[in-house]
């Protein structure tokens, strides 16, 4: 199963309402598709969408390293001698881990292809369905209750609130409106994405917990490189940490679980570069005895396809953040994993089980 070309377009699809959190505003999903075609006819699929506050990548940066560097290097070789594949993806150039993510998916929807099954079944097989949370943008409290109940409503389960963006005593106000909301059998995680310091959320965590508000866990309430910081949270609360810019990488992951600095770890493949790291994350969290959570950027049905049959596919991935899709106002792509509600159910065609993304074939460079 030889590569003999890899393309690259651009797509963008308009939100329905504002994605707000501490580090942006988001109101239109960009994202650069890759395309894998090999001898024998098959195509692979993956997508990198840019989240420069994150990764640092751009949709100028994932199409220049992979139309200069990977597309050069991987182009000739055998897809089913995998290990030489990703060895090389991961060594050809650092960081980029979005543009390397992409060019994964694409190499595992071709394998699992090849061996005619679905992705999570190539990967492992765990389980075939999963439960995704619904995420409210950081606004004002009496907006984000209105949000919590129309998503409750709309059969949403757990909901992920984003916090971190303004004064500490306004995050407390956030979630005491949306518990009074929604009442108590919704769980509630929060997301501070870095906003928070050290002791603001030490102060914060343990006031909710004193005032009764259910969180079940709050990720990544300090800076991405604040270790120390994340340890000393992680340390002085009841409620459990989670750790997710801080964890771009195995080596990451093992100075998280040497040092306990979090409780859990989230997954994201366009952190990881993709599923053949992301794989060696879990790995080493669950021999240590720290579940995960697999979650996202704003991505189509592309991204989330992958990041979905990884997670269906792990036991230890234990919590699922997959809303994207469900934010577009248009669904580009045809195939792939399908949503009823907050369930996402794998589908049973080979690899990805995506057939296009797009109208137009010959917007691919």
């Amino acid at each position: 199963m030889i590569i003999e070309k890899i393309k690259t377009k651009r797509i963008a699809v308009p939100l329905r309402k504002p994605f707000k959190t501490a580090l942006r505003t988001l109101e239109t999903a960009e994202a650069v598709i890759v395309t894998i075609h090999c001898d024998n006819g098959l195509t692979g699929f993956g997508e990198a969408p840019p989240t420069i506050v994150v990764t640092g990548d751009s949709l100028e940066s994932i199409e220049g390293a992979i139309q200069h560097t990977i597309r050069p290097a991987l182009t000739g070789m055998d897809v089913t001698n995998f290990e030489q594949v990703f060895q090389k993806l991961h060594r050809i150039l650092v960081r980029n881990t979005s543009a390397k993510a992409a060019v994964d998916m694409a190499l595992f929807d071709l394998l699992a292809k090849k061996m005619n099954v679905p992705l999570y079944q190539y990967l492992g097989g765990y389980q075939n369905e999963l439960e995704t949370d619904y995420t409210v943008s950081v606004n004002a409290p009496e907006e984000m209750g209105e949000d919590a109940v129309e998503y409750v409503n709309d059969g949403f389960t757990v909901l992920k609130v984003k916090v971190g963006i303004d004064d500490i005593h306004k995050d407390i106000e956030r979630i005491s409106e949306i518990r009074k909301r929604i009442g108590n059998d919704i769980k509630i995680r929060l997301d501070a994405n870095q906003g928070w310091n050290p002791k603001d959320a030490v102060f914060a965590i343990n006031k909710m917990a004193d005032m009764d508000l259910g969180v079940e866990l709050v990720e990544q309430p300090v800076k991405a490189y604040d270790f120390e910081g994340l340890k000393m949270v992680t340390d002085s609360t009841i409620t459990p940490i989670m750790a997710d810019e801080s964890v771009f990488s195995p080596e990451d992951a093992l100075r998280i679980i040497t040092n306990r600095c979090a409780d859990l770890i989230n997954i994201k493949l366009m952190k990881s570069g993709g599923i053949y790291k992301a794989e060696a994350i879990n790995r080493l969290a669950e021999a240590a005895g720290i579940e995960c959570m697999t979650g996202s950027m704003i991505e189509t049905r592309v991204g989330i396809s992958a990041a979905a049959h990884f997670a269906a596919s792990k036991k230890n991935v234990t919590r699922f953040d997959f809303d994207s899709p469900l934010m577009l106002k248009e669904d580009i792509v045809n195939g792939g994993m399908v949503y009823s509600k907050n369930k996402i159910t794998m589908q049973t065609e080979p690899g990805l089980g995506i057939t296009s993304v797009g109208e137009f074939e010959e917007a691919y460079k």
